[in-house]
């Protein structure tokens, strides 16, 4: 009985390590196909553990969501710390938002932490305040040089930024599912163009372009959306959109 009692506990304490593992490879896939919102007891069968298990381990959402990405939004932080050295301001602040909005295109789970706010996350709270600090620095500069309006402030920046980066998932679905069913554009020089993953590039160029206190009248980035296209968009943005685990056995 004394063997077996001292086996049991470190076999527990091997099992509970796993069970967490797997709850948080589960939740990070989880979230990453149907954003923060995603039912928790998809994830404790993904993982193949009951409730009561996920719930012994992390007591709520908010605790399970800082598990999965606390160290995952790091390299948005690095980016900013190199945006706000950068010689150029307007080049610092550009590159430092493709890097935000590709991380943002990457999953639903990291585009809702980036764009929303989620109470009892507190390792994230750095993260917005990063962000809010990089994009205040660089813009301040850029007032100063007068390469932006002066009447436009961080929050004007940020909301707009919000507003445009919680599309990009729907976005990204949009014109990936285009490009694998082998669709094309045609541009206006009449050659075909394929929907490109990072379709965002050209909504993010014309809002900061508008930022601009004399807009340099460069060609945009990545082809524009079809008709067809933004239809899709508009509905992977629905609270109607059909999630992958919803589609019947013939869709």
């Amino acid at each position: 009985m004394t063997v077996g009692a001292r086996d049991g506990a470190p076999r527990q304490r091997r099992d509970a390590r796993r069970n967490r593992e797997l709850l948080l490879e589960a939740a990070h896939e989880v979230f990453t196909e149907q954003g923060l919102d995603a039912a928790l007891d998809v994830i404790a069968r993904r993982a193949g553990v009951g409730n009561a298990t996920l719930y012994r381990h992390f007591p709520t959402r908010a605790a399970l969501v800082d598990a999965v990405f606390r160290d995952s939004l790091t390299g948005t932080m690095d980016a900013g710390e190199r945006a706000r050295k950068a010689p150029d301001a307007w080049a610092g602040l550009t590159g430092y938002l493709e890097v935000v909005f590709g991380t943002l295109a990457a999953d639903r789970g990291s585009n809702d932490l980036m764009t929303t706010h989620l109470r009892g996350v507190d390792s994230l709270e750095a993260v917005h305040e990063h962000n809010r600090r990089t994009v205040d620095t660089l813009l301040t500069r850029l007032r100063e040089e007068g390469t932006v309006r002066a009447d436009v402030t961080t929050e004007d920046v940020l909301f707009g930024l919000a507003a445009l980066g919680r599309a990009v998932p729907a976005l990204t679905a949009a014109t990936a599912a285009a490009t694998a069913a082998g669709s094309a554009t045609t541009t206006a020089a009449g050659s075909a163009a394929v929907p490109a993953p990072d379709a965002w590039r050209r909504p993010l160029a014309l809002f900061l372009g508008g930022l601009r206190t004399a807009p340099a009248a460069a060609a945009l980035p990545v082809p524009a959306l079809t008709a067809a296209e933004l239809g899709e968009v508009l509905r992977e943005l629905g609270p109607h959109r059909t999630r992958a685990g919803d589609r019947g056995p013939g869709a």
